[in-house]
């Protein structure tokens, strides 16, 4: 099984997140590339505009978003790339959302270490 962490991207980097992976498709509001820390961008791994704007981050949306998210990932080349990385090291995936819960990453991470 990989080992594979999320983290908010405003949060100060550890030493030990190995590869740092920002999985936002927007890049985080008033944020430097340096003080974000990020090794890596994969925009095209996060969920469409369109579900992206659906789900809004309400809690009573996150079940039907994570279906649908899933969804979209078992048809996402991005996906697949991001797995083979996943496989061979440490990853950290660094998302810009408030809920450390309620998020695309959790989703995203979870759908990763049953798939990998």
């Amino acid at each position: 099984m990989p080992t594979i962490s999320i983290k908010r991207v405003y949060e100060e980097p550890g030493h030990r997140e190995g590869m740092r992976i920002l999985v936002d498709r927007l890049w985080p509001r008033g944020l430097t590339k340096e003080k974000a820390a990020v090794d890596l961008w994969m925009k095209d791994v996060a969920p469409s505009p369109s579900l992206r704007t659906w789900f809004d981050h309400r809690e009573d949306r996150f079940e039907e978003f994570s279906r649908r998210y899933v969804a979209e990932l078992e048809h996402n080349p991005a996906a697949a790339e991001l797995r083979t990385l996943a496989r061979k090291r440490k990853v950290t995936f660094v998302y810009g959302a408030r809920d450390g819960r309620i998020n695309h990453a959790a989703v995203l991470a979870e759908w990763m270490r049953r798939e990998t």
